[in-house]
């Protein structure tokens, strides 16, 4: 293995960069002179290093929307699900700016993507009816739509495949503030009674006679909650943007055995905020599913407590406490509740009463990288009622710039005993994780991030113990099925192809990174090993292993067709690219 951070490919695989060569055609003769005199058309001179360059961390903030929408040249949702022998539905909204002639629309309606639709192949019908991109196989010429009547009735008997939707009554009783969380106040009120109250010890307690009972025992009753075994779990990580749902029914299929939602803010859930709902969304094959909170205060944490618990359902709630965005951070949420232990004392006992499915915590080793805290951490979080730990062996001033330590996080699993504690960072392979159980063999089970970005089939390599040197067509079938769970998620219309494109592109961004196990030349590959350029053993993994987003926005087009004239990518993350 290559001491330099570089990874050692296979010498019949990599591409040597093309010398430079200076064009003379615009030049005049007086300048060419000079530059012959120089000797510069033969060995071009180094170009001196910009000063005081910006490193690639953080994100690309100045990144707008991919695609715009028309209105006037889309239908109208009234009219989109229009069924042959039933009436034409109408629209009475006021001011409708959408288009309501369905014949002039399906002539000026793009040319569809392909003849197949996934969605009607699985449910029987197409929730998108006439918008459809895939709708040549069922739109009938007269611009109605068909619906397989037994495959839709089978698909229906089965129940919704996607719960945690918000409905419309919860959404307009948190814009008009009258949801109630009484329950929320008074558990918060209380806990910080508790918490402000001195000890006092009597020295002569007086005498008490009767039955012995459980409050002469049992100072305080924690509230009964579901037990979850953690032993040896795979937990895929939650993600930022690209822990989509579609993403994670990937990473079940190859053996992930928990899975969360995206961090969600708990001050948009409380104002009813669609796209913040939307992270809550859960699919039936998820049978064991948390959804990770990031808040400020115990007052907003716990009223999101006490709403996603009467109204979604989850199997564990996740506190974020290693965000390290500044916008999160400065805000004092995410790594800014660590230095903050009062409030976050607070929280965590809040959360853990009021709840009644286990409360976890995800933090990082510290703030900075010469100031661990996790450990003298780790024994309170324990005391103050969580179920479970993990430590991300970074502090947020490493972000990832670093290796995850995990002799530390083997020191905050001792500390923290009996609390159960996951273990994450840089496991990309079987041998990773082998390491990283020998390292720290006292956690219960070890959480992936980009490890599974990179490559989701690490789920299956680290059950069955093998390196799966995956060929670049499997690769595009994992890309294909994504593609197909995008397009029954967010929809088959012009919206939900481009919605489904956007986030396809920003997996892609770290897709790349996968290095083919034939190509190197000591396997497995690393995860913060820079490779250079190398050539596919064919087309389609050469294409697979550009950092260019040009050549992500080809594969897309593989799968959802050419991209529109206003569309705009930009990746989230600047560091996904090693350039």
């Amino acid at each position: 293995m290559s001491t330099d951070g570089i990874c050692k490919i296979k010498p019949a695989y990599v591409i040597e960069a093309p010398k430079k060569e200076i064009n003379l055609e615009h030049v005049s003769q007086k300048d060419k002179d000079t530059l012959e005199d120089k000797n510069v058309t033969e060995e071009p001179a180094a170009k001196k290093p910009k000063l005081n360059k910006k490193k690639l961390k953080g994100q690309n903030k100045s990144r707008g929307p991919t695609y715009h929408v028309d209105k006037k040249d889309e239908l109208c949702s009234n009219l989109i699900n229009a069924v042959s022998g039933e009436a034409i539905p109408t629209c009475n909204r006021k001011n409708c700016e959408f288009l309501h002639d369905i014949k002039r629309y399906l002539e000026i309606k793009p040319k569809d993507i392909g003849d197949c639709c996934y969605n009607y192949q699985v449910s029987g019908k197409c929730s998108r009816g006439l918008a459809c991109r895939f709708g040549t196989e069922h739109i009938s010429s007269e611009g109605t739509n068909k619906i397989n009547e037994e495959k839709h009735a089978a698909f229906n008997a089965n129940g919704s495949q996607t719960i945690n939707s918000m409905k419309h009554e919860i959404q307009i009783a948190l814009r008009k503030r009258t949801y109630d969380f009484n329950l929320a106040e008074k558990c918060v009120k209380y806990i910080d009674t508790l918490r402000n109250k001195p000890d006092v010890i009597e020295d002569d307690p007086k005498p008490t006679t009767g039955t012995v009972t459980d409050e002469d025992i049992i100072k305080l009753l924690s509230r009964e909650k579901t037990k979850i075994d953690w032993k040896d779990k795979l937990f895929l990580s939650p993600l930022t943007t690209v822990g989509n749902l579609p993403f994670r029914r990937v990473c079940k299929e190859f053996g992930a055995d928990v899975t969360c939602g995206e961090m969600a803010m708990c001050s948009s859930l409380l104002q009813g905020m669609p796209q913040e709902w939307a992270l809550l969304k859960r699919h039936q094959s998820e049978n064991l599913f948390g959804v990770q909170l990031c808040a400020n205060n115990p007052h907003l944490l716990t009223k999101c407590g006490q709403l996603l618990q009467n109204e979604i359902e989850v199997d564990f709630v996740d506190f974020n406490l290693g965000c390290p965005i500044e916008l999160v951070y400065n805000s004092g949420a995410g790594c800014g509740l660590l230095r903050r232990k009062k409030v976050l004392e607070s929280c965590i006992k809040s959360m853990s009463t009021i709840l009644n499915v286990p409360f976890t915590v995800k933090m990082r080793t510290g703030v900075y990288s010469s100031e661990k805290i996790a450990h003298t951490l780790a024994p309170k979080v324990r005391e103050w009622g969580a179920s479970l730990l993990t430590i991300h062996g970074r502090s947020r001033e490493q972000r990832y710039t670093r290796q995850a330590n995990w002799e530390y996080i083997e020191e905050v699993a001792k500390v923290a005993a009996p609390l159960p504690v996951l273990g994450n960072g840089d496991i990309l392979s079987y041998e990773d994780y082998v390491r990283a159980r020998e390292t720290a063999p006292s956690i219960s089970g070890v959480m992936l991030g980009r490890g599974a970005l990179i490559k989701p089939w690490i789920f299956t390599e680290i059950k069955e113990q093998k390196i799966w040197d995956i060929s670049s067509s499997e690769r595009f079938e994992i890309i294909k099925k994504f593609t197909n769970y995008g397009l029954e998620h967010w929809g088959s219309d012009n919206k939900g192809v481009e919605n489904t494109r956007r986030f396809l592109l920003e997996w892609l961004s770290f897709l790349y990174r996968y290095i083919p196990v034939g190509v190197l030349e000591t396997p497995p590959q690393k995860i913060n090993e820079r490779p250079p350029l190398y050539r596919g053993r064919d087309e389609l993994e050469t294409l697979m292993a550009s950092s260019s987003a040009s050549d992500w926005i080809k594969i897309s087009e593989m799968l959802l067709g050419p991209v529109p004239e206003n569309f705009n990518f930009l990746p989230k993350h600047k560091a996904n690219s090693y350039n």
